[in-house]
């Protein structure tokens, strides 16, 4: 209330109900909000008497208006929070004796038929309290007090502050639609004039910025029909064209302009009764998934353990994946846009690549300990499509191979610092926890990492090639750069794209000063093309780190992989040359389940050409994005590069320290917007990866992708201005 602006010093009060007794909380009289406490709220009865605090502690008496909160809570067991203060706008409709009459279906659903105007008295009297009485008697929820603001009232404080907030725009409106209809003049006294009409031009510059900070939306016609996702037959069955998952590829000059101009906007979120619809459903829908992630939270930090889990408003517990759907503990059913993060680029629980691992499993079981063919047959399928990666070396996840990876580079050129782009996970190793996520913000998330694992780690800049090159210029004073890492879409998968010439410009910068290049290719390792990122762009790092995709959804997923020469740090094995090898290592690497499944699931994925089916997918799910966005006039950023999908609607992910005002200002209200759009998707049947990513595989057909569009269609409707 205080953000908008709705309490200041003695010019309002709120109360709270206590359930289960006749008492309710209060603000205290004469009191600066600003500065508030909670040992400063004041307790009173429903007669309107104080209940001092038995030790004496604050010694404030309750708001002057105390009595006619006492009087509502009598008369509306219903209420169970209020909000009374002063507003210019519904002043001068007080002024001009004017209630306001119904003027939408909103105002009507969460107000009432009419915002009544309540008789003089003097505040702070019985007899304002009594007339307050009789109207609230009506069961309206908002009210105007002839000489002292307004009241709102709610069954929550939620709703109350939502009423109040309604109250204000139905004011605003009418308030306009008098000053403004023809043959008449209604006569307001200045200084009230200059109060609601100064607010009003800031409410004015405020909504002008989203005229003026916006773009041009991009336009898709409603008779363009959307890309398809269908192959033909005989592109599936010529594996050695093995296309690409990207059609065209992305401007990356024009969506960063637009990502820019929506973060220069103010936010645009759900509607608040909107949002309590979507928190509604996950409390009635969704009460396994509650139940068991309670239960969860004593035996398990935070209650769940993958990153990637959904955590608001708490997360959903899944039974079943098959394909493109998910299955929670309730029997919801969800379009599967989060793919595990990835991996499962031939859709969810494939079920001709677990029929081979079960056949291998029944011959070896999970893990041996020693070697096992399928460890070749995995190395020699990445080859096969991988031509530059020469060897591969199998490992237990991305953080792992990361961590490999920068040993081996400074192992192999015998240098130490490491750079890679701010903004950008690596994994959660202590080198590179370093710059996450927030460019330019160093070691903010490195809690518990000392200061020397980080000392031989630098950022550059997302998209900047000047600082990159002033870093290895830097770097040759301290040692030398060992490794520049990383993801060749873009940091967070092409979260912040960049130019298609952006890679072999750092290949360039790396050859120059003697650096290895290592790319990680966690994400876009297979889903890219069966050649990767590296074989799309035509750029052959010296080390590429693998994750997810490499065992096709099962776990131990992990390895990194590059030319002999660079690899011949890793050899293993007792062979007798202590010290001449890098310690890699971990007693389920390259176990037959994974190593089987990684195979299986690469030359499925070649067979049936899965990356080129799912890339088209995203083409047709962004494009129908976009569609949607326009007809809304919605300032959010639909893009995609093949089967990797953005949808920005707060813009969180391109804050930076290089405005660490706006950065801290506003960091914490745009994660929120984040989340609660990431809620409201799964209330209407998808899951996204944190609201705003959306990964497709090729279980994901045109029917899948126009189902999702129309779900799309019914959250965007829900936003606030819509």
């Amino acid at each position: 209330m205080l953000e908008r602006g709705y309490l200041k010093a003695t010019e309002g009060n709120v109360s709270v109900r206590i359930p289960g007794h006749e008492l309710y909380a209060v603000t205290p009289s004469n009191y600066d909000y600003d500065k508030m406490r909670a040992e400063d709220v004041c307790i009173v009865d429903f007669q309107g008497k104080h209940v001092p605090d038995p030790d004496g502690a604050g010694g404030l008496v309750p708001s002057i208006e105390c009595g006619m909160h006492a009087n509502i809570y009598r008369e509306r067991p219903d209420v169970n929070a209020i909000v009374h203060t002063h507003q210019p706008y519904a002043s001068a409709l007080a002024f001009l004796r004017k209630p306001i009459p119904a003027l939408t279906d909103e105002q009507v659903r969460f107000l009432g038929k009419e915002v009544a105007i309540i008789d003089y008295a003097p505040s702070g009297t019985g007899f304002l309290a009594k007339n307050v009485q009789k109207k609230v008697a009506s069961g309206d929820n908002a009210f105007i007090i002839a000489n002292h603001g307004v009241v709102a009232v709610g069954t929550d404080p939620t709703r109350a502050v939502f009423n109040m907030a309604l109250l204000e725009k139905v004011s605003i409106a009418y308030l306009m639609a008098l000053t403004t209809e023809a043959g008449k003049v209604y006569t307001i006294p200045n200084t009230i004039r200059e109060i609601a009409f100064g607010k009003l031009k800031k409410d004015e510059k405020r909504i002008a910025s989203q005229i003026v900070d916006a773009v041009e939306p991009i336009r898709v016609p409603d008779d363009e029909e959307l890309p398809s996702a269908v192959v033909a037959e005989a592109d599936k069955s010529a594996p050695e064209e093995h296309g690409y998952m990207i059609s065209e590829y992305l401007d990356v000059e024009d969506t960063m302009r637009r990502l820019k101009a929506l973060v220069a906007q103010p936010i645009r979120g759900l509607r608040h009764d909107a949002l309590l619809d979507t928190l509604n459903y996950f409390e009635t829908k969704c009460t396994a998934s509650k139940e068991i992630t309670e239960r969860a939270k004593k035996r398990i930090p935070g209650g769940v353990q993958h990153n990637l889990a959904f955590n608001y408003p708490f997360p959903l517990a899944v039974d079943r994946a098959e394909g493109a759907h998910l299955t929670d503990r309730d029997g919801n059913v969800y379009i599967d846009f989060l793919q595990a993060g990835g991996p499962t680029i031939l859709g969810s629980n494939y079920g001709p690549v677990n029929e081979q691992v079960a056949v291998v499993i029944r011959e070896s079981g999970p893990v041996t300990g020693l070697f096992h063919e399928y460890e070749l047959k995995l190395a020699e399928s990445i080859n096969r499509y991988m031509p530059h990666i020469e060897m591969y070396r199998s490992l237990g996840s991305g953080t792992e191979a990361v961590m490999a990876a920068v040993r081996a580079a400074r192992a192999k050129t015998g240098k130490k610092m490491v750079i890679k782009v701010g903004g950008a996970y690596h994994g959660w190793s202590d080198t590179v926890v370093y710059g996450l996520r927030v460019p330019g913000s160093f070691r903010m998330n490195a809690k518990g990492i000392p200061w020397g694992a980080t000392e031989r780690t630098r950022e550059a800049f997302p998209n900047d090639l000047g600082t990159l090159k002033r870093k290895l210029v830097e770097n040759r004073l301290r040692g030398g750069t060992a490794a520049v890492i990383v993801e060749p879409f873009g940091p967070e998968s092409g979260t912040r794209p960049v130019p298609h010439d952006y890679n072999a410009a750092v290949r360039k910068l790396c050859d120059e000063f003697g650096a290895l290049l290592v790319f990680d290719e966690v994400v876009t390792g297979f889903r890219t093309g069966m050649g990767g990122a590296a074989g799309y762009f035509g750029v052959h790092p010296d080390l590429t780190v693998f994750g997810k995709a490499v065992s096709g959804g099962y776990p131990m997923a992990g390895g990194v992989g590059g030319s002999a020469e660079v690899m011949s740090v890793f050899g293993s094995g007792l062979d007798g040359k202590s010290g001449a090898h890098i310690q890699v290592g971990g007693t389920l690497s390259a176990n037959p389940l994974s190593c089987a499944a990684g195979h299986f699931a690469i030359e499925e994925m070649a067979r049936t050409n899965a990356p080129v089916i799912a890339g088209r997918a995203g083409d047709r799910l962004t494009r129908g994005l976009q569609r949607l966005i326009d007809k809304y006039g919605l300032p959010y950023v639909a893009y995609n590069q093949g089967s990797i999908v953005h949808l920005e609607c707060s813009g969180v992910m391109l804050l930076s320290m290089r405005d660490p005002i706006k950065l801290l200002k506003e960091n914490k209200k745009r994660k929120t917007l984040m989340e609660q759009m990431g809620a409201a998707y799964a209330a209407h049947g998808i899951i996204t990866l944190a609201g705003s990513r959306m990964y497709t595989s090729m279980a994901d057909t045109d029917e899948v992708i126009d189902d999702a569009l129309t779900r799309f269609d019914q959250v965007f409707a829900l936003v606030e201005g819509v």
